[in-house]
Parts: structure tokens; sequence; C-alpha cells
């Protein structure tokens, strides 16, 4: 192996040619990030006389090894916009028995799984017997598990409460936020139902076998469907943290990579079906490729989305309702942090530090063009 394990190199080595032109773009790219072919600066450390490079990275939204800031800047925002509520995480988790659907029409598939869970939670929040009123969600789509195997599902924080008609702020009575098994029941009956209705209106036209809509949905609607929650109370920030991990990624980080070898790849995963222990996975190169690049999303897919009163369009008009309403109900405040002046993050963004001494200020010395690979002029054709 030369050079540390990281994603990259597992791309570098093991993808193939025959890739779809969405996939070969982003292969490309995480080959290419941090890389020459990006471009850079070449600095010069005016405390220890280092000459670092800098090169850029990507920024493409699969990439393990940048967007980085982005990532803080995410995490940073949805923690200045928590409320002084207890929240829960709740998780739900479509049947594996659909993945040959998500394989064939991945983009109609995950806008159903959004549409369904969030018509799922609005129904159980604006039931009268329950808060009677509007819910907020912010949710992000999965697609992995822990082995990289297709594992879809969606993630949502949800505020413990519902903002009412009249402005009022009903919270959630106990612990939880609704019974589990009952969400779970709700939500495979909607999801059944909008994959028939998308069936019928000609959006899974993939799916050709004769009789496989009826034997398969029949099929999913006999089990059980898989719908976490858990209260929050002290660790809303910890789940937003969490969260955010891969807001900006997707399925691994190069710290679970252990090895790369000539075939193959061997990688920390946590077994959640043996206790959570902490073991080895050993792919093949080609393996590993496959599985990673199964979780890229369509072009234009957005991951994360929010609802209910925390949608981008009425957010900041409904959390100054909420706020005012949770103040006048004697809830305990909690401390917001003060927003950071642009003068500081400017400053803070604007000024790298030498990574070898960690304390001289960086001087640019030259800007290096990225370097596109070229092209093999076309073939001529001999006259005669």
């Amino acid at each position: 192996m030369s050079g540390p394990a990281t994603v990259q190199l597992v791309l570098q080595r093991f993808a193939p040619s025959g890739l779809d032109a969405h996939r070969r773009k982003i292969t490309h790219r995480l080959c290419a990030c941090h890389t020459l072919a990006m471009g850079g600066i070449e600095a010069h450390c005016e405390h220890c006389g280092a000459d670092p490079m800098w090169y850029h990275g990507c920024r493409d939204r699969h990439c393990p090894q940048c967007q980085g800031r982005a990532t803080r800047r995410w995490s940073e925002r949805q923690q200045d916009q928590l409320l002084p509520v207890p929240y829960f995480h709740v998780v739900f988790t479509l049947p594996h028995d659909l993945n040959g659907w998500v394989e064939l029409h991945p983009e109609v598939i995950y806008r159903l799984l959004f549409q369904a869970v969030w018509t799922t939670l609005d129904t159980f929040g604006h039931d009268p017997k329950r808060l009677n009123g509007q819910l907020g969600m912010s949710a992000v789509l999965h697609t992995w598990g822990q082995n990289l195997s297709r594992h879809v599902h969606l993630h949502c924080l949800v505020p413990g409460g519902a903002l009412a008609r009249d402005g009022r702020w009903h919270s959630a009575r106990s612990n939880y936020l609704f019974p589990v098994k009952a969400l779970s029941r709700h939500f495979r009956g909607t999801m059944v139902r909008l994959l028939r209705r998308a069936w019928v209106g000609g959006q899974l036209k993939r799916v050709t076998r004769p009789g496989e809509v009826d034997q398969l949905l029949d099929k999913v609607m006999a089990v059980d469907w898989v719908v976490y929650s858990k209260h929050c109370l002290k660790h809303s920030a910890t789940v937003v943290e969490y969260l955010a991990r891969y807001t900006h990624r997707i399925a691994i980080t190069d710290a679970r990579i252990v090895r790369v070898d000539d075939d193959s790849v061997t990688l920390r995963y946590k077994d959640y079906a043996d206790h959570d222990r902490a073991k080895m996975l050993t792919l093949a190169g080609s393996e590993f490729v496959r599985r990673f690049l199964m979780h890229i999303v369509p072009k234009g897919l957005m991951r994360v989305r929010h609802y209910g009163f925390l949608a981008n369009r009425c957010r900041k008009r409904k959390l100054n309702q909420v706020r005012s309403a949770l103040e006048s109900t004697d809830s305990i405040p909690t401390k917001r942090k003060e927003p950071q002046s642009s003068e500081a993050k400017l400053s803070s963004q604007n000024e790298p530090c030498c990574r070898r001494c960690g304390r001289g200020p960086l001087k640019v010395r030259a800007i290096l063009p990225p370097i596109r690979p070229r092209r093999k002029p076309p073939s001529r054709i001999a006259a005669g």
C-alpha cells in the first residue's frame, strides 16, 4: 500500500471504466480532490521557512475528505435554531425487499420516502387526541449500513411539541413522541400507497416483470416496518452533530479504512446485530467500489430537508412564534449562543496557519492552476 488508506486511494486503484456519466464524473472529482489536478496555492511560512502546498478540494457532496467547513456551518446553524424543548430522534427504515426498486428508480423511491415520513408525522401531529398542531422536522437521508450495504433510512430530528393554529405551543405529553407501532403501521400503509400510485402513474417504468408490483407490495405489507424513536432530553446538540457528519459526504469516512492491499480493502464497522461490537471486514477492491458508488444520490436530489414550522420558507417566522409561545407558558429558557460577527468569521477563515510549526502565518507565493487531463484527438480516417 502506498500512502494512507483512503476512499480516494481505493477509487484510484479499483474504480471500473464502464460507469455511467454521473458516477464517472463524481469518481473523477473524488480522485482529484486535494491533488495538483485541482490546482492550489504555493505558500511560505514566515516563522519556520517551510513552503507548503495547499491543493483545493473538489467540494463534491459525496467526498469524505473535504466539505468539513460546510458541515460545521450546517451543524452550527441547526444548533443555533434549537428550541428549549425536548427533541426526538426518529428513524424510518425501508424494508430490504424494496432495495431492487431503489436500484432501478432511486430518485422516485427517495422522494416518496420523504413524503411518506412527513405525511405520517404530520398526520399524528394534527390529531386532536395527540398534539393538535403543526410539527417541525429536519430529515437526513442515509442509504447505507455499517458494511456499506444498501440500507435506506431517514433520520429525523423532531421538536417535542406542535404549534397550534391559535399560536399556542402543545408540548409532547411524555418521554415518547408517538407510539412506535402506530407510526410503523401508518408509515407502511402510506409508503405502499404512494408506491402503488407511482406505478399506476408510470413512474416505475423499469419494473417490468409481470405481477411483480402486486406481489412485492403485498409481501412488504405483511411484515412490520422498523421505526425507531428516542427521547433526546439533554442530547439534542449531539444528535445534530451526528446528522451533520453525513450531510456533505456518504457511506464511510477515511478513518474507518484500515488497509488497502493489491486486491482488497479492510475496514472497521460496528455490528449492531451483535451488541454493537467493533469488527473488521475485508472486501475485494471492486466490491468496495461497487458498494460505495451505489450510495451516490441522483443528480439534484436534496438529502437534507426541513418540514412543518422548520420549513425554509417559514422557519424564521414560525420559530419566533414558538419561542413567544414558550415564554408565555413559563418554559425554562436555554442560553442561546451569540451569533459570531461577520468580521470574526472572516478573520478565522482567511488566516491559514502553517501545518509544520502551527504558529507562523502563511504568505501566498504563487497560484497553481488546475491541471486538466488531455483529451485524445479524434482519429483520422485515411482517404482512399
